[in-house]
């Protein structure tokens, strides 16, 4: 059996979603249409108007419906304090710690040369040009700790190599809580690479 034109094209709208599969998606389509009509219309109108009404942050790249973001226009951030992050998600991640007051700078990506992702698809050249401005002291790279992450922060590191500035890299290690019998090789070698004095 097939579904009727319309019905098919709810769910290849629905697969195009991280993680959603052609059973997941009819699932869901079949769900909104049978018990949920409402919620579809709720949906579709969220949807239209984030679409529609939500851009980036000029500052910092990440999303924003105002043409600078509320984190960028805080004078309450230190704006000597420059983080890095691949996508808008970690910047929330981030935030949620509470123990981060500087600014960021949202890549919306990595490296990724196979991707066709450059160096002019991730603004490094902005990022560039806001380093250069003068205000930040201290630059803190929080890529993902994937090949591609580690490759995208050792790219900008080198483009900011010239400045005189503290260039910085999150650490990685052993999680709160965790068990070294349970922590995988990479992750013990850079917990050990980057290990501290306690004296």
């Amino acid at each position: 059996m097939s579904f009727s034109p319309l019905l098919q094209a709810l769910i290849n709208a629905l697969r195009i979603l991280p993680g959603v599969g052609p059973k997941s998606a009819q699932r869901m389509a079949l769900h909104l249409l049978e018990r949920d009509r409402e919620g579809a219309r709720q949906l579709a109108t969220a949807l239209t108007a984030a679409v529609e009404q939500i851009g980036e942050c000029g500052q910092c790249r990440t999303l924003s419906e105002d043409p600078v973001c509320e984190i960028c226009a805080s004078a309450a951030r230190d704006r000597s304090l420059l983080c890095v992050l691949e996508s808008p998600i970690d910047l929330l991640a981030v935030e949620q710690t509470g123990g981060f007051n500087g600014v960021y700078f949202v890549l919306k990506g990595h490296l990724s040369p196979i991707d066709g992702i450059g160096p002019e698809a991730l603004g490094i050249d902005q990022l560039v040009r806001r380093v250069e401005e003068g205000e930040v002291q201290e630059l803190i790279l929080a890529t993902n700790p994937t090949v591609e992450g580690e490759a995208t922060s050792h790219y900008i590191a080198e483009q900011l190599r010239h400045l005189p500035l503290q260039i910085t890299r999150i650490a990685h290690g052993v999680p709160v809580g965790g068990e070294l019998e349970f922590v995988d090789g990479g992750t013990l070698a850079h917990a050990l690479a980057g290990r501290r004095s306690l004296r």
